[in-house]
């Protein structure tokens, strides 16, 4: 029965501090926090109706993140999206998405998954409309997720879906700075039918074209808008 009890009380502390680990990292992604901001322990206890515990182990697992930075003696503060960070995100980027497209071309797939696909990259959205953006940045990431989900390699699938916490942190900071973005539509057709046609070369290239692209995109906003 005891043993009963230590599990019980074990999973309830595990399934809180996922919870609030969840939920702040969500705020940090859409910008409820600004960059460079301090938070106390004791503040988001309260505001995820938690105990300090499992904010400081949420705190933990979103350093590891570069989301948030643990000071001793001061607190946590959100981690600033530096120009220099940016670049290396789309370098991270090109070499991991570029192989995940190159060898998604190389492997098996069913018509229904290429046709789902071909739907997230045609996904739009209209601009000053926030609602429809942020339609398009989670079909815009689970386009990513997808392709690197064909490829059945495990460390490929965890590395694009770690970055994407923060592709989608610096999409949401561009719409904050009024920033809509450009649609990257055929850019993503391009790279469906590459991997469609098998054609393991071009998908790579495709993808690395596609993400060098939007890191100019984003240079160019930062440069002019002190706000991302």
């Amino acid at each position: 029965m005891r043993t009963a009890l230590v599990r019980s009380a074990s999973d309830s502390n595990g399934t809180l501090s996922q919870r609030v680990y969840q939920a702040l990292k969500k705020d940090i992604i859409t910008g409820q926090y600004q960059p460079g901001e301090a938070l106390s322990e004791k503040a988001l206890a309260k505001r995820y109706r938690g105990s300090r515990t499992p904010v400081r182990e949420a705190a933990v697992r979103l350093q590891q993140e570069h989301l948030m930075r643990i000071v001793a003696n001061r607190g946590y503060f959100i981690t600033q999206i530096t120009i220099q960070w940016v670049n290396e995100i789309y370098e991270f980027r090109a070499a991991v998405e570029g192989a995940s497209a190159e060898v998604a071309a190389q492997k098996n797939w069913d018509q229904a998954t290429l046709d789902r696909l071909a739907q997230l990259a045609s996904t739009e959205h209209k601009v000053d409309d926030r609602a429809s953006y942020v339609r398009f940045i989670e079909a815009d990431t689970e386009f990513h997720n997808s392709i690197a989900q064909l490829t059945r390699n495990p460390l490929l699938i965890r590395a694009v879906a770690d970055m994407r916490s923060q592709m989608e942190r610096i999409m949401y900071a561009s719409i904050d700075a009024g920033y809509y973005g450009e649609l990257p539509v055929s850019e993503h057709r391009g790279i469906v039918e590459a991997i469609q046609n098998r054609d393991a070369v071009l998908a790579r290239k495709r993808m690395c074209d596609h993400i060098y692209i939007s890191k100019d995109k984003v240079l160019r906003l930062a440069s002019g808008n002190s706000r991302l």
